[in-house]
């Protein structure tokens, strides 16, 4: 019954991935964190481990399917994409040795300043139209400096860059449609490096199902639901308002950080 449950979760996360470029962390991290409670310490860095995993596939897929008018924003940005790569494999390999209450509770700090930020600064929610005006629906470029801090807290806490790049991309002018759905090739270059770095690490968790620090088990249930709706969506993109859209988003990264931090 768990596995089922967790390929109807899968479904969400496919839905996250499409609407919100999420990729799943949100909705990865505190589902996993409930399924393995039981590990105790390794709980927080076998969520974080996992959920890169279903991110990384769920991006792959989202990306192939994405429309090529769409990825040509990010045409020429290959010190930003790589900058996110190194902070992707820097993160990933710093979470191997930090304590689990720091994944656990970083995680939920980062999404509560997170959240107040969307509240209290003005974009997010309504950009400014002047600014889309001069930038087009992809907004104003994502300066290359940010690479490294966006990759590594991203990766380290298992929360994909989602949380960082679209509200930014936001601010530059972006609609929430093109933000979320670049959002899902930047997650895939943050993760490539994460995942690979978490497979090569030699610490294994004597568990069932577990591998290094990866819970294939639960994994495969989650993109079992998810990447059939990927596909799905991204062939047919939902249309949604602009500000229900954003609420959407502000909604279910609250969400995400309740669960966790109640865990």
């Amino acid at each position: 019954m768990e596995f089922i449950g967790l390929i109807l979760i899968g479904c969400l996360v496919g839905l996250t991935t499409v609407l919100f470029g999420f990729g799943g962390g949100f909705v990865t991290v505190p589902i996993i964190t409930l399924v393995d409670a039981d590990l105790g310490h390794d709980t927080a860095r076998v969520a974080a481990a996992t959920s890169a995993l279903v991110m990384l596939v769920n991006a792959i897929v989202a990306t192939v399917s994405t429309k090529r008018e769409t990825l040509a924003h990010l045409k020429g940005r290959w010190w930003l994409l790589g900058l996110l790569a190194l902070g992707g494999g820097l993160g990933a390999f710093t979470g191997g040795f930090a304590p689990d209450a720091l994944l656990q509770w970083g995680f939920v700090l980062y999404i509560a300043v997170t959240a107040v930020d969307l509240l209290l600064r003005p974009g997010f929610f309504r950009p400014a139209a002047c600014v889309r005006d001069e930038a087009g629906e992809g907004g104003r470029e994502i300066s290359a400096i940010w690479g490294v801090p966006i990759g590594g807290l991203a990766s380290f806490l298992g929360v994909g860059g989602s949380v960082m790049t679209v509200p930014m991309m936001r601010r530059s002018g972006a609609t929430m449609t093109v933000a979320t759905t670049l959002a899902n090739p930047l997650t895939l270059v943050i993760m490539s490096p994460a995942v690979l770095v978490t497979i090569l690490d030699p610490a294994a968790i004597d568990a069932p199902g577990i591998v290094g620090a990866l819970d294939l088990v639960s994994a495969a249930a989650l993109l079992i639901g998810g990447l059939p709706i990927i596909v799905l969506l991204r062939r047919r993109v939902p249309k949604i308002s602009e500000i229900l859209h954003a609420w959407g988003y502000f909604v279910l990264l609250i969400s995400a950080g309740v669960v966790v931090a109640v865990a």
